[in-house]
Parts: C-alpha cells; sequence; structure tokens
C-alpha cells in the first residue's frame, strides 16, 4: 500500500495547492510503463511549482521518482513520475482528487 508521510496540516494543505496549480497547469499527460509524463510551459514560476512539488512528494510518497526534462529553445518542461509496481493507478487517483487524502483507501 502507499501512503503519505505528511502529518502536519499546514504541510498537507501546502500539498494540496501545490498539486492544484500544477493540476491546472498541465497542458498534457502520458502514460509510461512504469509512471506518467506530464508537459507544462518553461516559465520560471513552472519550474519553482514544480520543484516544490518535488520537493514535498519526496518526503510524503518516498516510494516515488522523478525526473524533469526542458525542451529546447526555452521549450515545454516534462515531468515524469516514476514508482514500483502498482504506483500508476496511485498517481492517477491523486491527480483526480487533487492531492487529498492519501491513505490509499480511496477515501
Amino acid at each position: 500500500m502507499f501512503a503519505c508521510r505528511l502529518n502536519e496540516p499546514d504541510q498537507i494543505g501546502r500539498r494540496r495547492a501545490i498539486i492544484k496549480e500544477l493540476r491546472d497547469a498541465a497542458q498534457e499527460i502520458r502514460e509510461l510503463p512504469e509512471g506518467y509524463a506530464i508537459r507544462f510551459h518553461g516559465d520560471k514560476s513552472c519550474v519553482a511549482r514544480l520543484a516544490d512539488f518535488i520537493a514535498f512528494e519526496r518526503e510524503c510518497c518516498p516510494f516515488l521518482s522523478f525526473e524533469l526534462k526542458y525542451e529546447p529553445y526555452a521549450g515545454p518542461i516534462w515531468l515524469e513520475v516514476h514508482g514500483p509496481e502498482g504506483v500508476k493507478q496511485f498517481i492517477r487517483a491523486e491527480v483526480a482528487k487533487g492531492g487529498g487524502n492519501h491513505g490509499g483507501d480511496g477515501s
């Protein structure tokens, strides 16, 4: 089972806000064999939000790995999220509910 390790209400609230911002800014989502690739515009504010997101997720979900790919000429940025078997369903649920409860039980 995949579960959140954050326990401070302010951390959880900040994480939810970052996920909502990124979900709203996502331009494309591609399914990968072990996760997803999400395309964002390449401006500085997006880079900062992605860095915040990765910092929170590394604390919250240590089983995930992250990769940022910057396309040339100030093109889009791709965030790849990978993990062990079963993580794609977890990621899909998190994106759909905007980072709400994430104890993995669907509530």
